[in-house]
């Protein structure tokens, strides 16, 4: 069976007595079950059967609570197919089928299932997607200019088509909508999107179109606002055991508690040196970073460290989506390797294999943390998750005591990150400057939403960040540009490195020498040469408001800053993806 339903297996389904599909010969379409056929899709999974011989009509709204990875697309996607091609009252060029997903990866993952879906159908049924991160206008000239029956979007570019009166008459002959991941969807982030989505398709009270809402977990919060898609009397199916262990208590946990921040890259290659050997010849971890950029450092830092041995990915919103997509399906057929990602793949993508994740710095919430660790522990494999928090962010674990976290077992040599250090800090030096300027950049900005769970002020928050540019090795703070220190709400605070960033793909320097308000441009605007034979780029920097020339002394803008910031709850920036 393919491995978008890597939980269960042929062989397992078939131990199970499972339903097999060619018992629905004559009650689903001919060419939908030859192309199951074709995919490796004999037996049905337990939520493939309840939706297929439990409800009433393949046109009946529902409400159906799967868990993650156990065949909810062909769940979805096999009646209202079906549906469609039965009834055949959907205009050439318009969208009769609409799901709705919270990211891109899960969107291209649905997209690429319903391709394989309508493969042996006689005449071409067209699956387009909308998602940001691409380009907008010819995505949409795609859209406008094609016949997109079955349409999978992330809810904010959505949003923008049907802003658009024009693109909306796509959606007048809408038959089914689908909530995926239905609980994130509806959940505070989502619901003004969802809301003016509903507000903008045609009234479901008049156009009478079909909703079907699927998701591994249902709180009880958002069971009101399911009226907005569902009719009453809607059927609910459930393939989860209320008194099943939830998938969460079968991964074993556990924490590490590092000292500082200065710890952090000895302490993360000695775990995973660790972790490996215990499984040397199919090691697969998933390892999360807190930001894009720091993800990439991440990235970047363990391909100088491991990348002779093992093979190295990343997965975050900086990246091209052609490079996303590449990567995702790499390492889906994987057998090992280390994937650094960030939350783009913290929820509903399934990675066949991975036994151990690693989650570095603070999660936004607990809720963050549990759809990481559901990573692993898949297709009824073992897995492991590891959290590492420094000494100031170990908070997390008193205020999360309800998560089954346990600190990491005393095996653990305690010399271990010490002789990762020497490996680490050579493999530092090959990381490119603009890598590890991106991801202190980041790494203010995302701690700042923490200042009074660390207990910090805004000096403390610097003085930290600093700590972490010397643990990448810079001689420096790297410098950050003075309009990004304005939106961050540190200027005036000591201990930055503020200056003109080049933002530009040009390495040429500026036809004259960089001035700040107020001051004087440094001497000698013509300046060495560069190894390029360029004049190099004068760089101005600012420190407490006085010019340094871009150099700083160690030490400024140390201190505890222990008095609190303000800050909301514990929540980090939309998606941690700087």
């Amino acid at each position: 069976m393919a491995s978008i339903t890597a939980v269960y297996s042929t062989e397992a389904l078939k131990e199970r007595n499972a339903q097999q599909y060619k018992s629905m010969t004559g009650k689903v379409h001919p060419p939908l079950l030859k192309a199951l056929d074709s995919m490796g899709y004999e037996y049905m999974t337990p939520v493939q059967q309840k939706v297929l011989t439990e409800l009433p009509s393949f046109k009946a709204d529902c409400l159906v609570q799967a868990k993650t990875g156990t065949g909810k697309t062909i769940a979805f996607l096999l009646p209202a197919l079906h549906s469609l091609l039965t009834e055949q009252t959907v205009p050439a060029g318009q969208v009769g089928i609409l799901i709705v997903s919270p990211t891109r990866e899960l969107a291209l993952q649905i997209a690429k299932e319903g391709d394989q879906l309508t493969s042996q159908m006689p005449r071409r049924i067209e699956c387009h997607t909308a998602f940001g991160g691409t380009k907008k206008e010819q995505h949409l000239k795609t859209f406008l200019n094609g016949k997109p029956t079955v349409l999978v979007a992330t809810p904010g570019r959505l949003n923008d088509y049907l802003s658009d009166e024009y693109v909306r008459d796509k959606f007048t002959n809408l038959r089914t909508l689908i909530l995926d991941e239905a609980d994130t969807m509806l959940e505070a982030g989502f619901l003004p999107d969802i809301t003016r989505i509903l507000n903008a398709l045609p009234p479901k009270a008049q156009a009478g179109w079909q909703g079907m809402c699927f998701s591994a977990t249902m709180p009880e919060k958002i069971k009101g606002v399911l009226g907005k898609v569902l009719k009453p009397g809607y059927t609910h199916l459930s393939t989860v055991d209320p008194n099943e262990v939830p998938t969460i208590d079968s991964v074993k946990q556990f924490s590490i508690v590092i000292p500082t921040v200065s710890d952090t890259f000895n302490c993360l290659h000695a775990l995973i040196e660790q972790e490996q050997a215990q499984s040397p010849n199919d090691f697969k971890a998933i390892i999360f970073g807190t930001t894009a950029n720091g993800v990439a450092l991440f990235h970047d830092l363990f391909e100088q460290l491991c990348g002779n041995t093992m093979k190295i990915y990343q997965l975050q919103s900086r990246l091209s989506q052609n490079v996303r997509t590449r990567t995702t399906d790499e390492f889906k057929a994987a057998s090992s390797g280390l994937m650094f990602a960030s939350d783009v793949i913290g929820r509903g993508m399934d990675f066949q294999g991975v036994g151990l994740v690693i989650q570095v710095g603070l999660p936004s919430n607990g809720e963050q943390y549990v759809h990481r660790v559901g990573r692993t522990a898949r297709a009824g494999n073992e897995g492991r998750a590891v959290i590492m928090l420094t000494d100031r962010e170990k908070y997390f674990l008193t205020v999360n005591k309800h998560l089954p976290i346990q600190p990491y077992p005393m095996a653990t040599s305690a010399s271990a990150p010490h002789s990762s250090a020497p490996k680490v800090h050579q493999a530092l030096a090959r990381v490119s400057e603009d890598t590890k300027r991106k991801a202190y950049q980041a790494y203010l900005g995302f701690h700042k939403s923490f200042l009074k769970q660390l207990r910090l002020d805004s000096v403390g928050l610097v003085a930290l960040a600093n700590e972490f540019a010397a643990a990448m090795g810079c001689p420096e703070p790297p410098m950050i540009d003075r309009q990004v220190v304005g939106k961050m709400g540190l200027k005036g605070v000591r201990g930055l490195n503020i200056g003109v960033v080049d933002k530009g793909p040009s390495r040429r320097p500026p036809p004259g020498p960089v001035k700040m308000a107020g001051t004087r441009p440094p001497p000698n605007p013509t300046g060495p040469k560069s190894a390029g034979g360029a004049p190099a780029r004068k760089r101005v920097s600012e420190q407490n408001g006085q010019l340094n020339g871009g150099v700083q002394k160690r030490g400024r803008g140390a201190g505890s800053g222990r008095k609190g910031g303000r800050t909301k709850a514990h929540q980090g920036p939309p998606g941690g993806e700087a």
